[in-house]
């Protein structure tokens, strides 16, 4: 009974993160409508590329690159929403007030990291739906449970990640929040988001490997395009768990030791 209360207790801190989060985006709306309207402009130029040329296999092609273009946006959404978590702290002037207030970090990143999560699906699903209208995209055949179940395992990697990124606008206000983008860039192109990893120089190959954007791209494509099962992708659903197992406790191990450095060094607080 205690630990059942203690539980409720502790989702009730994390989920203060999303309240807080949710009213910054409401007093904001304005700015998040233009930033909706741009990644909307940014999916349909993607599959615009796919409708140029042969008409023959046009519908293939356009879900290949606008599915690679929505996982990416959700992906990177969910990335950059726990990785310049401290950044916006900063702006907002509320880093001191959320680091030293009573909650443990782990509740902490772990409101951070389902904010991340829900207004991540809301914008793709909202993309999706302008996309729709679109593109006389037919999903027949397609496996919309396999792909979800996918995009669901491939978000504790992409937490993990972003945790590990979130330590560099810690560490250095200047220039820590570009950094981020260059990390996420690296991902981008190593993943095959808008082509497959075969075209990749040999040498580069290997990295994609490394990525779990390229599993979870692999995955939500074979559902999408061939209706694979969840059994069926049961072997890159399992390299997406365990990257996930294995990022998380490190991008929070990273993310723990560069709170302490900035703290030690005067940097928490600083804004440039």
């Amino acid at each position: 009974m205690i630990g059942s209360a203690r539980g409720a207790s502790e989702l009730r801190s994390s989920l203060a993160l999303v309240k807080r989060n949710l009213s910054l985006v409401r007093r904001d709306g304005g700015w998040e409508l233009v930033y909706m309207a741009y990644e909307v402009v940014n999916v349909l130029t993607i599959g615009f590329i796919g409708v140029s040329g042969n008409p023959e296999g046009a519908n293939d092609r356009v879900l290949f690159l606008v599915a690679g273009a929505l996982l990416w946006g959700f992906l990177s959404m969910l990335f950059h929403e726990v990785a310049e978590s401290v950044a916006w702290e900063r702006w907002e002037g509320t880093i001191e007030y959320s680091f030293m207030a009573p909650q443990s970090r782990v509740k902490y990143m772990a409101g951070v990291c389902m904010w991340g999560i829900c207004y991540g699906l809301v914008r793709t699903m909202l993309c999706l739906a302008a996309v729709t209208l679109a593109f006389s995209i037919s999903l027949e055949g397609a496996n919309l449970w396999a792909a979800l179940v996918t995009l669901a395992a491939s978000s504790l990697a992409f937490i993990g990640m972003g945790l590990a990124a979130a330590v560099l606008p810690l560490i250095s206000p200047e220039k820590g929040s570009p950094a981020t983008h260059i990390f996420q860039a690296l991902v981008l192109l190593v993943s095959g988001v808008y082509y497959d990893v075969s075209v990749l120089p040999a040498w580069m190959q290997p990295l994609s490997a490394l990525s779990p954007a390229t599993y979870t791209l692999r995955a939500a494509r074979a559902a999408l395009l061939d209706g694979a099962s969840v059994a069926a992708l049961s072997p890159e659903l399992v390299k997406l768990l365990v990257l996930g197992i294995v990022l998380v406790p490190l991008g929070y191990a990273v993310f723990r030791a560069g709170e302490r450095y900035a703290m030690r060094t005067g940097k928490l607080k600083r804004n440039g």
